[in-house]
């Protein structure tokens, strides 16, 4: 089921979630195929995830994008978190988080996110925010006390940013290399083509050298990038901005279809069969990536954890591979 046009409540108000596509016209919906599927949320495990996020008045991706792993992943006691508010200052074609004038930074959230964390028993944890355009360093600061909070509370999980593009914020990628997660991500989430339609506030080679500036300020970090599919993209594109990926030393590459949010986003043009998504995983081990994750439902944060560990094996696998030569 595909909403109309989405809404959220402020006070008992009740508002456009998007204000600047309200006068955009309805784009048609595609019924979705039987491999895309996903059971509604019912373990009482859930109820408890949900219960501990709402308790420390926090934010997730999970429910903000509309994720459709949203049950299987709280089922397990695995949330990305999303910081610094609810309200990003993009407005991109594919994405359901609220568009708008956002909320001062709330201080006290990266020790309520450590002790979610901390209830949760996270063996590794996402943390995801919003665009925040306004701020002189994007955020950058807010990550990295987030990370340190979560360093004090909970040692022994693991941290995975997934950050924004930090576009014209000088000095604000270091800032966040500097804290030192074990993964750093940012999507490219598209191919060139389609940025001015898709991801109008971002700039394609921008996001790539951000990512292949991670790698020359921390050489050990792991980094992560993911692409949707079915938005209009030609395979010849996906595999070059495989091979752009490669070229700025990523590790890991998720690749995911694009499910349309409300009628107003951006609409599929066209669903990409399970069998061409293993042509693509096939074809990214192929130019060197660590490890690839597509499938229909692939998202960046899912099985972030399971992951994680099959991504340092793999680089252990080629360290000793080099050793040998």
């Amino acid at each position: 089921m595909v909403k109309v046009l989405d809404t959220v409540g402020d006070g008992g108000i009740v508002r456009p979630r998007h204000p600047e596509k309200v006068r955009l016209p309805d784009t048609p919906v595609q019924r979705k195929p039987d491999w895309i599927r996903v059971r509604a949320p019912s373990s009482p495990v859930y109820g408890e995830t949900r219960r501990i996020v709402k308790d420390n008045k926090l934010h997730t991706v999970c429910e903000e994008a509309s994720c459709p792993n949203i049950g299987e992943c709280w089922s397990k006691r695995h949330a990305t978190m999303m910081i610094m508010g609810d309200t990003c200052t993009r407005a991109c074609a594919f994405c359901n988080v609220r568009t708008g004038l956002p909320d001062a930074l709330d201080g006290d959230e990266p020790n309520r996110i450590a002790d979610a964390v901390a209830a949760l028993g996270l063996v590794h944890v996402v943390i995801t925010s919003v665009d925040r355009d306004d701020l002189i360093d994007g955020g950058a600061a807010h990550f990295s006390a987030v990370i340190a909070a979560i360093r004090s509370a909970a040692p022994r999980t693991t941290i995975e940013v997934l950050t924004p593009d930090f576009l014209r914020k000088e000095g604000a990628l270091e800032v966040v290399v500097a804290a030192k997660p074990d993964v750093f991500n940012h999507n490219l989430e598209t191919v060139p083509s389609l940025y001015l339609k898709i991801r109008p506030g971002a700039r394609y080679f921008h996001s790539l050298r951000l990512l292949q500036r991670v790698k020359e300020l921390d050489a050990s970090m792991f980094t992560k990038s993911g692409l949707m599919v079915g938005l209009g993209e030609t395979r010849e594109e996906v595999l070059q901005v495989m091979d752009d990926m490669r070229t700025a030393n990523i590790d890991f590459l998720t690749i995911g279809q694009y499910l349309q949010p409300t009628r107003k986003h951006a609409p599929v043009k066209s669903f990409v069969t399970p069998e061409a998504f293993k042509g693509y995983e096939t074809t990214a081990y192929a130019k060197g990536f660590l490890l690839v994750s597509a499938t229909p439902l692939t998202r960046s944060s899912h099985h972030a954890g399971e992951d994680f560990a099959r991504l340092r094996v793999a680089r252990e696998k080629q360290l000793e591979r080099l050793t040998i030569r």
